[in-house]
């Protein structure tokens, strides 16, 4: 009987070989976990961070080797003049965050803020602006944050360019959660951001329109004149800025998915590589990729004050956009930085709605304390008070709670005697509705 079997190659004594270089290496491999998570770290770190038995040489070059072959490594859409492509490798850790965010910053979330569209609307307000202030102090808007918020609730006009810079920028994010993040991107709605973010700011001439040649934009610390990067050509930027749109609506040749926290992010670097303006590049490429998050439904993006905490770490910013030009086009280092923000951030907004959710148990405790409600009264009550638009009655009260329409006119009336709630029989129907005095109660 004859027994099929599979052809494999004779490896022999290759075992043994490969075992050897494995053992050598097994050793290190704890530091390569270490130079790549928490933080992607590049050779000025690395370069104290190695294995005994290693130089720091060798050991660069073993880790560069497994990052460039990383099985997951992902070529992007950006390229440089030269022809060669960025591309970025998955972390540990990522595809929890990225579960994570999609749960609880996409979609239709059931929380204090947006449920109370007053509350909502005022923090969203209140995160434009801070936002608009931290994104223009990043570009040298020298306002302290107190006065610029001050020039913006009182909509005074700015009494110099730092003031303007966050007016405009506090601009273009109300227009983005208004408007721009319902409608495709364009090259004029590209450039009409522009002219809104550096109105007043920048010669007339500047205004909207893409950076040339002659112009000579470099970017570079003015204290001390070192140059940190040259943007591409006017040739090449203009032939890749339509790319760049197509890849920002979805639409380009590609069809490979990038999740929209990814894209985002690519769009963020994509905007300061090209550099395509004379000024304003870094708070067009922040703008862009708060337009594409809340274009892709991650409403919780517009709670996100993400400028605020990239300000708090001026240096880091600049050198993941080094890093990722400068190491052989490796955009890990700028995903990397920007995953580290967004968490920040998140964890914030994560507090605030837990405080947001103690504040109203708490304020039902008083409520039921003071008057001496039953549960279905006060759940009534905070729905009505978030709900203005939205009013009771007796039979809807009764379904609702599942009880007799005596007991439901008995909650019903006896909140309207304290005040909390004001009827008007309407027809047939006697809808209820919340009094300032709730709003009072329960705000």
């Amino acid at each position: 009987m004859e027994i099929f079997k599979l052809a494999k190659p004779d490896i022999g004594g290759k075992v043994d070989q490969s075992l050897e270089i494995l053992k050598r290496y097994a050793g290190a491999m704890e530091y390569v976990a270490n130079a790549n998570h928490p933080v992607y770290l590049y050779w000025d770190k690395v370069r104290y961070k190695h294995p005994p038995e290693m130089t720091a040489e060798e050991f660069w070059a073993l880790l560069k080797i497994l990052r460039q072959y990383s099985p997951g490594r992902t070529r992007t859409e950006v390229r440089d003049e030269a022809g060669s492509y960025f591309s970025w490798q998955p972390l540990r850790g990522l595809d929890h965050f990225l579960h994570k965010v999609d749960l609880n910053l996409g979609g239709i979330l059931a929380s204090p803020i947006v449920d109370n569209s007053a509350d909502r609307q005022k923090y969203i307000s209140r995160n434009i602006m801070e936002e608009a202030i931290a994104s223009s102090q990043l570009e040298g808007a020298s306002t302290t944050r107190v006065v610029a918020k001050q020039m913006l609730l009182e909509q005074r006009k700015p009494r110099n360019s730092s003031e303007q810079m966050i007016l405009n920028n506090y601009n273009a994010m109300l227009e983005i959660d208004r408007r721009l993040q319902h409608e495709e991107l364009t090259l004029d709605t590209f450039l009409h951001l522009h002219g809104t973010i550096v109105k007043d700011t920048i010669d007339s001439s500047e205004v909207g329109r893409l950076r040339q040649d002659i112009d000579k934009v470099v970017v570079s610390d003015s204290s001390t004149g070192l140059v940190y990067h040259i943007p591409p050509s006017e040739k090449f930027l203009r032939e890749e800025i339509r790319k760049f749109i197509r890849f920002a609506n979805d639409s380009s040749e590609s069809d490979v998915f990038v999740h929209p926290i990814l894209k985002a992010t690519i769009l963020h670097f994509w905007v300061g590589y090209l550099h395509p303006f004379t000024d304003g590049n870094g708070r067009m490429a922040r703008a862009i990729s708060s337009w594409y998050l809340l274009r892709k439904g991650y409403w919780a993006f517009a709670y996100l004050p993400l400028s605020k905490y990239i300000k708090n770490s001026p240096a880091q910013y600049r050198d993941a956009y080094i890093y990722s030009e400068q190491d052989d086009n490796d955009l890990t280092y700028f995903i990397d930085f920007s995953i580290r923000k967004i968490t920040q951030a998140t964890r914030e907004f994560e507090s605030y709605v837990e405080r947001k959710q103690h504040e109203n148990r708490t304020k039902a405790r008083m409520a039921r304390a003071r008057y001496d409600l039953n549960d279905r009264q006060i759940q009534l009550l905070q729905y009505l008070h978030k709900h203005p638009e939205a009013p009771t009655t007796i039979k809807t009260h009764s379904s609702v709670y599942e009880v007799s329409r005596v007991t439901a006119r008995k909650d019903l009336e006896e909140l309207e005697r304290m005040g909390l709630l004001e009827s008007r029989k309407i027809g047939r129907e006697r809808p209820f509705r919340a009094t300032k005095k709730t709003a009072e109660l329960l705000s």
